[in-house]
C-alpha cells in the first residue's frame, strides 16, 4: 500500500484520483486545497488529514516523515495550470513522485527546470495522459502503424464542452493562469494527434478568442482541421435538442472515431500503470506543451486553404464585456 497526499482537492477533477488511489488499494494521508468543499474525501478516505493552508500541510508532510516515520510515495495534483509547475516541485522534494493532470506546465523550458528536478531527487513526474489508453484511441494508433509509412491522414477534430459565466470568473477564464482555451481544454487532444500520427510539421491558428480556439496542423502522418469551444451555441442543433451540452467528433478520412465512452475508469488505468512503473513522463508531454505555447503566442491567420467549417460560425462577446 503506498502512502498519498492530494493537492486541489475541492477540484472538478479531484473525485477521479480519489476514485483511482481507492481502487489501486493504496491510502490518502492528506490533502490541500484553499477551498474547504471537500466533504467527497469522506466517500473515499475519512481519516485523511485535510488542510486549507500550503504551510501546514507541507509541515504536517515533514512532520510525519520525521515524528511517525510515515513515507509519503505519491502527490496527485488537481490545481490550477499555472501551480502545477510549483507543486511538482513541492513532491519531489518531499521525495514522493508526482502524479500531475495536464497540461504539466505552460511553457516548454519550465520542463528542462522539472528534468533537473528529477535527476537531482531520483523520483520521477508522472502526467495524466489519458486518451492514450482509450481502448478506440489506442485502436486508430494501431490503425495507423499498422497501414502505409507514407499515408497521410485527412482528420477533423471537434471538440465543444459548454461551459457558463462562472468559467469567466475563475482561474480558467484568466489566460496567465489556464492558458486559454486550446491550453485549458486542448492539450490531451493535440498529444493524442502526435502520438498517433507522428512529428509536428506545421501550425496554423484560425481563431482564439475568450470561448474558441480554431486552426489546421500538419503531421508526419495527418493534415488536421481543429475546432475547440465552451460556447453552447456553437454546439450544432441536433445535438442541443437532444439535451446535451458536449459534443466530440474525431473523423478519420471521414470516418467517425466513436470515443463518447470509456472515460469513466481511465484515470484508474493510469494510476495502475504509474505504479507499475510505466507513467507518461517529461518526454511525453514536451510536444503538447510546446504546441499549445506556440498557439497561445501564434499569429492569426486569415481563412485560406484547408480550415474547420465551425470557425465561419457567429461570434460571441465575452459575458464580463459590456459593450
Amino acid at each position: 500500500m503506498k502512502n498519498f497526499a492530494l493537492i486541489g482537492a475541492a477540484g472538478y477533477i479531484a473525485p477521479r484520483h480519489l476514485q483511482a488511489i481507492k481502487a489501486t488499494n493504496n491510502n490518502l494521508i492528506a490533502a490541500l486545497d484553499k477551498f474547504d468543499s471537500v466533504g467527497i474525501i469522506d466517500s473515499y478516505f475519512p481519516d485523511a488529514d485535510f488542510f486549507v493552508e500550503f504551510e501546514r500541510f507541507d509541515r504536517h508532510i515533514e512532520m510525519i516523515s520525521r515524528e511517525k516515520n510515515v513515507q509519503l510515495d505519491y502527490v496527485s495534483i488537481c490545481t490550477p495550470n499555472y501551480l502545477h509547475d510549483s507543486h511538482i516541485r513541492m513532491a519531489l522534494r518531499r521525495g514522493a513522485d508526482a502524479i500531475c493532470e495536464k497540461p504539466l506546465v505552460l511553457n516548454p523550458w519550465n520542463l528542462d527546470g522539472l528534468a533537473a528536478i528529477e535527476k537531482e531527487t531520483g523520483n520521477k513526474i508522472n502526467s495524466i495522459l489519458q486518451l492514450r489508453l482509450h481502448p478506440s484511441i489506442i485502436a486508430l494508433k494501431d490503425q495507423v502503424m499498422n497501414g502505409p509509412r507514407d499515408k497521410i491522414y485527412d482528420v477533423d477534430l471537434t471538440y465543444l464542452t459548454s461551459r457558463g459565466h462562472w468559467y469567466y470568473a475563475s482561474w480558467k477564464g484568466d489566460r496567465e493562469k489556464s492558458g486559454g482555451i486550446a491550453t485549458n481544454i486542448g492539450v490531451h487532444f493535440y498529444d493524442m494527434l502526435s502520438w498517433i500520427f507522428g512529428d509536428l510539421q506545421k501550425n496554423v491558428v484560425h481563431e482564439h478568442t475568450h470561448d474558441r480556439a480554431a486552426g489546421y496542423l500538419e503531421y508526419k502522418q495527418a493534415r488536421v482541421r481543429w475546432f475547440l469551444s465552451i460556447n453552447y451555441d456553437t454546439i450544432p442543433a441536433e445535438i442541443r435538442n437532444t439535451g446535451q451540452r458536449t459534443y466530440r467528433s474525431i473523423k478519420v478520412d471521414g470516418n467517425e472515431i466513436e470515443f463518447s465512452n470509456g472515460f469513466t475508469d481511465l484515470h484508474i488505468t493510469s494510476y495502475k500503470e504509474i505504479l507499475k512503473g510505466n507513467g507518461f513522463g517529461l518526454e511525453d508531454s514536451k510536444p503538447s506543451i510546446e504546441l499549445v505555447h506556440d498557439i497561445r503566442n501564434a499569429a492569426i491567420t486569415s481563412l485560406k486553404g484547408d480550415y474547420h467549417p465551425f470557425v465561419k460560425l457567429p461570434h460571441s462577446k465575452h459575458p464580463f464585456v459590456s459593450s
